[in-house]
């Protein structure tokens, strides 16, 4: 059964991670800085020197929210960048970040469905998620079409909450994220069921060699898992056939 925001309610997973990005949008930066520490600035900074190699020119940000990972991209100095997300009210608050920092020729914020990408085929020479995978309805249809639009040769990074496996940081984080994150959220974003829904949908999401086993299926080959801090986020790098 598929985890998600508002049990209460009969309607999509989509649906409701939809709602409920809209409902925290105002404050979703903030939050993520405050509850991860800032090191969630420092792990985008270290998916996007992943890519330095690939020294891609166009590229695909899927789940942009507010478009953090996007701006991250900027250092690899491509000469286009669309991020996608399925909530309006978090792409509205990207693109004035965007507008802000006079880099909205470069970084283009569209409405799309990860599962459903808006795309041709083989159009993006880098696709790149950060901490959106696991709010996916169908995770393979979803690596599947991020496969479709990368370009043969391209390469694909997602970086996602993973669950620390060794003592003590595994007991820690089950701690935090399931009593202290909780708490906070609801205090800062007025969204109670969002930041109980975050520690449950990483709790479900099937991470480490599990996730390399579903991008494999979903056709990404020379597939790499690099688990960061402690395992708490995880960078997983795939590559599409030349």
């Amino acid at each position: 059964m598929a985890v998600v925001p508002y049990k209460d309610k009969d309607t999509s997973k989509r649906e409701q991670v939809a709602e409920m990005f809209d409902s925290i949008s105002p404050k979703y930066d903030l939050l993520n800085h405050v509850l991860s520490g800032g090191i969630d600035i420092l792990w985008r900074k270290r998916a996007i020197r992943e890519l330095k190699p690939y020294a891609p020119k166009t590229i695909l940000d899927i789940a942009t929210g507010t478009g953090d990972f996007a701006l991250e991209a900027l250092a690899l100095k491509p000469k286009k960048i669309i991020g996608v997300d399925i909530s309006e009210g978090m792409l509205s608050i990207g693109r004035e970040k965007m507008k802000k920092r006079g880099v909205d020729s470069v970084i283009d914020l569209r409405t799309g469905d990860s599962e459903r990408l808006p795309f041709a085929d083989n159009e993006f020479d880098a696709v790149i998620v950060s901490f959106g995978v696991r709010n996916f309805e169908n995770l393979l249809k979803g690596l599947t079409d991020m496969h479709r639009v990368t370009r043969p040769g391209g390469v694909c990074v997602v970086l996602e909450f993973s669950n620390p496996r060794q003592f003590p940081f595994k007991q820690l984080y089950s701690f935090y994220s399931r009593t202290i994150l909780p708490l906070i959220g609801r205090v800062v974003s007025k969204d109670a069921s969002a930041y109980t829904y975050l520690p449950e949908s990483v709790q479900a999401f099937p991470d480490g060699p599990d996730f390399l086993r579903i991008y494999e299926a979903a056709g990404f080959t020379t597939t790499k898992w690099i688990p960061l801090t402690f395992g708490v986020a995880s960078i997983y790098i795939g590559h599409k056939q030349a």
